[in-house]
């Protein structure tokens, strides 16, 4: 699915996701790893901000991989 959008966007697209291999069998070129399986982008034992903290990173590492070149798939 990952690859069909950027192929008709014409457009990176960045998975976050906490299994990598399956972000590689499904076709993603760009990949964050997430934080845990029930909670990919966030973790409700942190307090309001250190959760903040930390899906801002991961959503600031996502815009950062889409703005490389890459060749291969890519773990960020």
């Amino acid at each position: 699915m990952v690859k069909q959008i950027e192929k008709i966007t014409q457009k990176p697209v960045v998975q976050i996701a906490t299994i990598v291999p399956i972000m590689l069998t499904v076709g993603a070129n760009r990949m964050v790893p997430g934080i845990a399986i029930p909670h990919p982008v966030g973790d409700p034992t942190k307090s309001k901000a250190e959760e903040y903290n930390l899906r801002r990173s991961l959503v600031l590492r996502a815009l950062n991989a889409a703005t490389v070149d890459i060749n291969e798939p890519t773990t960020f």
